[in-house]
């Protein structure tokens, strides 16, 4: 791990500030120069062994947890001095981790799991129909092939049907014209129009559609639905979505009362009938680097690992260093007991590193971790790396992808550097938090008549939050939060 990315910190690692370790060698050969090229030999030596020490400290600086348990197991395989006394509790077995991401899975209450779990020989052994009718991995395509295979077709259009969906996308679509699918699928563009409908009375209902206002139709006729109800989809589901009540009313001539109803109807359906096709994703296990903790002393940092070495010196092995006399043995040893130092000594620097890092960073970020996120202040690398008299790059691999761990969640390290909502003096409110504080806002107004970005503007200056109506139009974007209108409803 240290000689691949060495190359990398060679050209970075003492341009951006690192110190060295010992005194600098500039002075090394000062009194020799006019002696040859064998000082100049020495001086190269002295500072490659010099960058390689770097390496090392700032490659173990910037390992997470899980990294540095896995370059400790590897480096306990290749030095028989490295004795590890017990291992991080991260390096758990991979079984028990995929079989909870699967049992997880499973009790996913949406509608193909309960298709999978249907009878009591699969809840018995659910991986018993892997690769059969259905099963842990089975797909869109799949299931719908199995249905196709059903119907008995003749063997052209169960071919093109087939086909057809085949190039359904993920969410049960069929995005693509049917004039260049016949082109790329060589198949008369007429068999395919054709056989579209008995694609879309497939299950799950829905799919084949060519847009969502066909999929919710397919679905409303599935249930036995027409009339007003297929028209309201078919002609105004943009109104619906902008909650355009009395439009739709008027439109179709009846009251907004039943446009109410209809539309509970409507948003009892589903938008994307593939997706239930889709892998679920795996939980992703994070391990915490840091504690912090409250109580009536105040907040404690508190590293999961720090407070004890990763592994000790074997006692057996430093002692042929001085009870053996094979000088082969000496060097392999003496090498062997150099390295395993100086890997104690960087993980030292590390947690102390990393645990000055965080109580000035917990110290500046206090009412984030009594309040919550909506307290978060703003705070730049180079704030802390000023506080602590260090490079910001030493504090930016220190904090590299590792998280922390509080009574409101986890969070990585870096939640917590924000810049400011604003550039009006005296503003103390991170980007984050004012965009919760807007969200807040906005699910707290009257939605018969929502508020406009610049009455927006005024409650959160009310709230020491000043923001030009520009900022708070972007991060009401950025929220995903249509405007005014798009709230508007009734």
């Amino acid at each position: 791990m240290v000689e691949s990315r060495r190359g990398f910190y060679y050209n970075r690692g003492i341009i951006e500030g690192h110190g060295c370790p010992n005194p600098c060698d500039s002075h090394t050969d000062t009194a020799d120069r006019g002696k040859g090229g064998g000082s100049m030999i020495l001086q190269q030596s002295q500072q490659h062994e010099l960058k390689q020490w770097q390496v090392l400290h700032l490659n173990i600086l910037q390992m997470s947890a899980i990294e540095l348990d896995s370059y400790l197991q590897e480096l306990e395989q290749s030095n028989p001095l490295v004795e590890r006394d017990g291992a991080y509790e991260v390096a758990a077995d991979p079984l028990p981790s995929r079989m909870l991401d699967r049992l997880a899975w499973l009790e996913d209450d949406d509608y193909q799991n309960r298709y999978y779990q249907s009878t009591e020989e699969e809840r018995a052994d659910p991986l018993s129909r892997m690769g059969d009718d259905g099963g842990l991995d089975d797909t869109l395509e799949r299931f719908l092939a199995r249905q196709i295979q059903r119907l008995r077709l003749d063997e052209a259009d169960e071919r093109a049907l087939l086909l057809l969906a085949a190039h359904l996308d993920e969410d049960g679509y069929l995005r693509q014209d049917l004039d260049a699918l016949s082109a790329l699928l060589h198949q008369p563009r007429a068999r395919l129009e054709a056989l579209l409908p008995t694609l879309q009375s497939l299950d799950p209902a829905g799919v084949g559609a060519r847009d969502l206002a066909e999929c919710l139709t397919l679905q409303l006729q599935r249930l036995g639905y027409s009339g007003a109800p297929v028209t309201l989809v078919q002609t105004c589901l943009e109104r619906l979505a902008k909650h355009q009540y009395r439009s739709a009313a008027q439109q179709l001539d009846t009251s907004v009362e039943t446009i109410h109803q209809w539309e509970q109807i409507i948003r009892s359906l589903d938008p994307r009938p593939g997706a239930a096709f889709q892998k679920s994703p795996q939980a992703a296990y994070l391990y915490p680097d840091v504690v912090v903790e409250d109580d009536a002393d105040g907040l404690h940092v508190r590293l999961t690992h720090g407070d004890r070495a990763p592994f000790r010196i074997n006692a057996f092995y430093k002692g042929l260093l001085s009870s053996s006399n094979d000088p082969a043995v000496h060097q392999y040893v003496s090498e062997k007991l150099q390295q395993a130092q100086q890997i104690l000594q960087a993980v030292a620097d590390r947690d102390s590193t990393l645990l000055r890092c965080m109580e000035h960073i917990v110290a500046q970020q206090a009412d984030f971790f009594r309040q919550g996120p909506k307290a978060l202040k703003p705070l730049r690398l180079a704030d802390v790396a000023q506080a602590l008299s260090v490079h910001p790059s030493t504090v930016s691999r220190a904090i590299r992808e590792k998280y922390l761990q509080c009574s409101s969640g986890a969070y990585p390290i870096s939640y917590l550097f924000s810049g400011k909502s604003s550039q009006q003096p005296g503003d103390s409110m991170a980007a984050e938090a004012a965009r919760r504080l807007l969200r807040e806002l906005i699910e707290q107004e009257d939605k018969a008549a929502p508020l406009s970005d610049q009455q927006l503007c005024a409650l959160l200056a009310q709230r020491d939050c000043v923001l030009s109506r520009r900022t708070v139009a972007k991060y009401r974007e950025q929220l995903q939060i249509p405007c005014a209108t798009g709230r508007k409803r009734g």
